[in-house]
């Protein structure tokens, strides 16, 4: 029997018909076969470039022992150790495979056709992603001028003005991927202040643990002033557990039912769940990671500026720098030096590379092969 041709496309829901999908950083796999090359470093992702601490790993293999079981689908002693280490009801955690599900589950939860999201521009490509998924429209806000201290960073008072009736949900990045711009307490305390009970507002801190700036401020700490705000966390960055897809939201709990309502069971493996749970309690590894950084993004930021490079000011483990007209050659020299970077031009940054701040020996050679490409 034949059968028409079909277009698909026309059959799905409008607001993926037109979806863009998340572009991920190239991987080390690919640049291999794809070049020939046997030595490729990467720092295109923000990954800890330690990798997991050693308690993590000893807790994901013995776990491993009882990957034929289903994972605990509430999370408890996950959900509890972290309600203990942010002083809040474990009723207020959601589980996320990694943060950006639960950008999800607040966008599946509180968006629809009709409704809008606000959000800056430069900001995280998951927020207009999981927004048009849901139907819903997105508000793109004109972020900072080039010559602001905080250059292509969230420009609070723009988000607040454009904040309607029809808005449900706004997402705030702080720090903010890719431009490694922060905000401070009392601004942002005073944006939440202003928004409409009925808005939930998020506060993506998928960077927290690197931000040393003593005005940057800890969102979690006002769950009980906000009842419409949902903090969301990661073991992806600081934790080194990027593969194992763990993260958090902390709400109101009526906020973290509702999320839960749509969450997918299962969501957190057994593996990523015994692996976060010891890596919540090796605060030492944290700390080094968090000195590693520090150290490095200092040294990365003075040999970029080096080179008469600007780069943006970043509380988080990676530099947004502009490298002018030729980034996209630039950025395909460095790979055919096996270097990876993160071209930023789909985040409306054209003449921007993104690199993550890796060990020193990556530092080192990255710069090496930037200086060659930038002699081409």
């Amino acid at each position: 029997m034949l059968h028409k041709t079909i277009d698909f496309s026309s059959l799905a829901v409008s607001g993926v018909r037109a979806l863009q999908p998340y572009q991920p950083g190239k991987p080390e796999s690919a640049l291999k076969r794809e070049y020939g090359l046997d030595d490729v470093i990467k720092l295109a992702s923000n990954e800890n470039p330690m990798g997991p601490g050693t308690r993590a790993i000893e807790a994901a293999g013995a776990e491993l022992q009882g990957a034929h079981r289903y994972p605990d689908g509430a999370g408890f002693a996950l959900r509890h150790a972290l309600a203990e280490r942010h002083a809040v009801d474990p009723m207020q955690v959601t589980l996320g495979n990694g943060s950006n599900d639960v950008l999800a589950l607040v966008a599946n939860a509180f968006l629809e056709p009709g409704r809008e999201a606000v959000f800056s521009a430069h900001a995280f490509a998951v927020y207009p992603i999981v927004t048009q998924a849901a139907g819903a429209s997105a508000v793109v806000v004109p972020a900072n001028a080039p010559d602001h201290a905080m250059p292509f960073g969230h420009d609070l008072e723009a988000m607040a003005a454009a904040v309607s009736e029809r808005t449900r949900v706004v997402f705030v990045a702080n720090p903010n991927n890719p431009t490694g711009t922060w905000l401070q307490a009392d601004p942002l305390r005073a944006f939440l202040q202003g928004l409409p009970a009925e808005v939930i507002a998020v506060v993506d801190e998928a960077y927290f643990e690197y931000a040393d700036d003593p005005d940057y401020p800890d969102a979690s700490l006002w769950l009980q002033e906000f009842p419409n705000l949902v903090v969301t966390r990661t073991f992806s960055k600081a934790h080194g557990l990027a593969a194992l897809r763990v993260g958090y939201g902390l709400s109101h709990p009526a906020v973290a039912d509702l999320l839960n309502r749509v969450r997918q069971p299962f969501n957190v493996s057994s593996v990523a769940q015994a692996a976060a749970l010891a890596s919540l309690a090796d605060q030492d590894y944290i700390a080094q990671s968090v000195a590693l950084n520090r150290e490095q993004r200092d040294w990365l930021r003075q040999a970029l500026q080096s080179m008469g490079l600007q780069v943006l000011p970043s509380a988080g483990n990676f530099l947004c720098f502009r490298v002018g007209e030729r980034a996209d050659a630039i950025y395909e020299g460095l790979l055919r030096r096996g270097v990876i970077l993160r071209p930023v031009a789909n985040y409306a940054l054209p003449g921007f590379l993104r690199v993550t701040v890796g060990l020193p020996a990556e530092n080192a050679r990255f710069v090496e092969a930037l200086q060659a490409e930038l002699r081409a």
